[in-house]
């Protein structure tokens, strides 16, 4: 993203943001001029930011000439993500000074049928109150700008954790998926079920409490045909249950139990069950195959332990593990250490910052191009939500799709198989040169050598 112009100062841009004064301007100032660094917007941004005026996040903003940092009585401090329906900034109240995430709607992509999907999951996670559920505090619109405000959860996602640390211990995966399954139980109880259970919306804070979020497909099992989603395939295709996919409106509690058994398996494995290939390979392997054994990627995981994730991922729902609670006493045994995060892992987001909320900046708009292009997602015409490419980048294909019989792939091929059938193949390429080459080179020297004898 290239630097935004503007005819402003900084020192003006950041008065007018009201995140600094007068009189901590001229501080920074005459602390640069003491340790006689150049006088420049870049520097003073620096020096405010390492006097902790201002983060490093309103720093790039105020850079770019952006000075609007409020949604309603909340600042913007930090951006940690982008998910499928919005944005995500870290926030403080003004008033109260409480930490906070706050959840945008971009203005670009507030259409009125996903203000009423946004404004549904509102509704929804204000009807939770557990401590191992992301809580809802506040709700908001700014200008045309909407907004969710939870709880902020320090630490990072449980995808993000296996893919920088690595694989899971089964006590470190016991420890988290254990309490899930509890804050599971709490919604199954009151009738909602997620649909959406992947690593991704599993938030993990350093001294290993361990937090569900992301409602924004759940449902009420209450609502039928008022379930605006009703008759679609909603979730990301690496972790659907097979009834999700065999027929939506029976989807009901076991349906999170298979997609828990699918994040618990990537958690020991570092895998999702049926790697590679696109949306509809994804879809036909849950309904037909079982994954890897877990121990082949894991041998530390024990029989016992893969005994748990199979009954979870059982592709009948009547032979599946139940409920919830069921899940949380079958995993007691190795749950119960706590698990802390490693000290590597920080807080926050790789990915390249958004802009403030209102900004509209075409470096983060989702992209269905891209998403289309990606072996893994399906094209647009199959989906009726784009994927955003910085989740096309991963293992994972979040979907929305309309019930339909689920299409069978025959020459679909695990990735391993095609790596190997590439390598036949080169070798029958090599070997039909090759071959009549040296049967040429051989009649020649036959040639010669019985014109030799002649001689």
């Amino acid at each position: 993203m290239s630097k935004q112009k503007t005819d402003k100062p900084f020192v003006q841009i950041a008065l007018q943001s009201k995140l600094v004064t007068d009189e901590q301007i001229e501080t920074a100032k005459r602390s640069l001029r003491q340790q006689k660094f150049k006088l420049s917007d870049e520097a003073l941004a620096s020096q405010l930011v390492h006097s902790n005026v201002i983060t490093d996040y309103q720093s790039q903003q105020l850079l770019r000439g952006r000075s609007k940092f409020t949604l309603g009585s909340y600042i913007i401090t930090d951006w940690l993500g982008q998910g499928g329906m919005g944005q995500v900034f870290k926030g403080r109240h003004a008033m109260m000074g409480r930490e906070v995430a706050i959840k945008v709607l971009p203005q670009e992509k507030s259409t009125p049928s996903a203000i009423a999907s946004f404004t549904r999951e509102i509704r929804t996670q204000a009807e939770l109150d557990h401590p191992r559920l992301v809580r809802a505090y506040d709700a908001g619109q700014d200008g045309q700008t909407y907004f969710l405000v939870t709880e902020f959860v320090p630490g990072t996602d449980l995808r993000r954790l296996v893919r920088i640390d690595g694989r899971l211990s089964m006590v470190q995966a016991a420890s988290i998926v254990t309490q899930i399954a509890v804050g599971l139980t709490h919604a199954h109880e009151r009738g909602l079920i997620h649909r959406d259970i992947k690593p991704g919306n599993i938030l993990v804070s350093p001294d290993g409490e361990a937090k569900l979020s992301d409602l924004g497909l759940a449902g009420f099992l209450h609502e039928g045909d008022k379930d605006p989603r009703a008759g679609k395939i909603v979730g990301t295709a690496d972790y659907l249950s097979p009834e999700q996919i065999r027929d939506p409106s029976k989807v009901h509690a076991s349906s999170d139990i298979y997609s828990l058994g699918c994040t618990l398996y990537y958690a020991v494995t570092a895998k999702v069950p049926f790697p590679g290939g696109r949306t509809k390979d994804k879809i036909r392997r849950h309904l037909e195959e079982m994954p890897w054994h877990p121990r082949r990627l894991n041998p530390d995981v024990s029989e016992e332990f893969v005994d748990v994730i199979a009954d979870m991922m059982e592709k009948e729902a009547a032979r599946r593990i139940q409920s919830a609670s069921e899940v949380a006493q079958r995993l007691e045994p190795w749950a119960r250490e706590k698990y802390e995060l490693p000290t590597s892992v920080s807080q926050g987001s790789h990915w390249k910052a958004a802009p403030l909320p209102g900004v509209h900046d075409t470096a983060i708009e989702y992209d269905d191009s891209q998403s289309s292009q990606n072996s893994q997602t399906s094209s647009p015409s199959q989906l009726s939500e784009s994927t955003h490419p910085l989740s096309a980048a991963s293992e994972e294909t979040r979907i929305i799709k309309k019930s339909s019989p689920p299409v069978v792939v025959t020459d679909a091929a695990p990735s391993n198989t095609t790596r190997e059938s590439v390598s036949l193949s080169n070798l029958t390429l090599v070997l039909s040169v090759v071959v009549p080459l040296a049967m040429l080179v051989g009649a020649l020297l036959a040639l010669l050598v019985m014109s030799w004898f002649r001689t």
